[in-house]
């Protein structure tokens, strides 16, 4: 298996932070909304004027904060440890670093917090939300030699905050698709979502099956694919108030997977087409740009756009790719 480059590892996690941010003024409006805002972008890279709730644009969200302290928790550790993790979880929420997030993840962070053991911290089902899987993408990097650690570890960090399998499994599907898209090779969508649909089944299946369905709804245009996805693995009843993509976890999982699977050599599309469909954009924007950033690395992604990046005032760019590149050095010196 040939080594990713340390370019690859940054693509991935400022892949997902710009596209995280790109999202995030429009996160949560409608379609009509988020397709004429990805169309400037497309067209134009218009994003100056584009902040929200007092954010200057190139902030990113907790989707990225948390993919971020996964590699921090590794750097710092010098390895993948869960009790780590999950303390820098509990902090970044006491300490009040968070920037938006999911009522199940803040819950879970809260019982952290009173010491309550990893294991049993995590939001019971059916709460079935993409607050595990949308910071999965570092999983991908640390264990893309390893389909067994990877689905572990992916579903280990996922009930730190969930403990809904579906959860686990969409954290497995992103994992395994960055960990697919380091591979030197051109993306083969069908053979892509076969080893993905394995990987998360293993899991849950009712999420496999729905990975499997996405080789179909692939052929069909945004416009019409979002119909299907959005309502992929959702229960009887389920009240839906959300426009486009909603946080339930299958629905933007697969809307992820689509949007960089129908332009796998093109970041910019793929961050396009995952905001085009309205709802909840600045995570399928941030688990599409991992795995695209991943797949192309760094030199693929817009740098006027990603030297902006910032958590009110830290964790700018240059501080993203050093990281990356330490979690690279640890990984390959593990491996040697």
């Amino acid at each position: 298996m040939m080594i990713p480059r340390k370019e690859q590892f940054a693509g991935c996690l400022v892949g997902q932070c710009l596209g995280d941010a790109w999202g995030f003024p429009v996160e949560g409006y409608p379609p009509e909304t988020c397709r004429q805002y990805a169309g400037e972008i497309r067209g134009k890279g218009r994003t100056a004027e584009y902040g929200r709730a007092g954010f200057p644009f190139g902030q990113y969200t907790d989707d990225s904060q948390l993919a971020r302290e996964l590699l921090q928790s590794y750097a710092g550790c010098g390895g993948f440890d869960l009790r780590d993790y999950a303390a820098r979880i509990a902090a970044i929420f006491s300490e009040r670093r968070i920037v938006g997030c999911g009522r199940a993840t803040e819950e879970a962070a809260r019982r952290l917090a009173q010491g309550i053991p990893w294991q049993e911290a995590g939001t019971p089902p059916p709460s079935a939300g993409n607050g595990s899987a949308m910071r999965a993408g570092p999983v991908g990097l640390l264990f893309f030699d390893s389909p067994q650690q990877l689905i572990r570890a992916a579903h280990d960090q996922g009930r730190i905050t969930h403990r809904d399998r579906r959860c686990s499994a969409g954290a497995v599907a992103v994992a395994g698709a960055v960990a697919l898209a380091l591979r030197h090779e051109s993306i083969d969508a069908t053979a892509f979502l076969a080893r993905l649909a394995e990987w998360t089944s293993a899991i849950e299946h009712s999420v496999a099956e729905n990975i499997h369905r996405l080789t179909e709804w692939l052929a069909l245009p945004p416009p019409e694919a979002v119909h299907y996805i959005s309502r992929a693995g959702l229960p009887p009843g389920y009240a839906e108030q959300w426009q486009g993509i909603s946080p339930f976890v299958t629905g933007s999982v697969l809307w992820s997977l689509y949007s960089f699977l129908r332009t796998p050599e093109d970041y910019m599309e793929t961050i396009c087409t995952a905001i085009a469909a309205g709802g909840d954009v600045d995570t399928t924007a941030a688990m599409a740009g991992a795995i695209s950033g991943a797949h192309l690395g760094l030199e693929a992604i817009p740098r006027e756009q990603a030297a902006r990046l910032t958590d009110q005032g830290t964790w700018g760019l240059d501080e993203l790719v050093a990281l990356a590149c330490k979690c690279h050095d640890i990984k390959i010196n593990r491996k040697v």
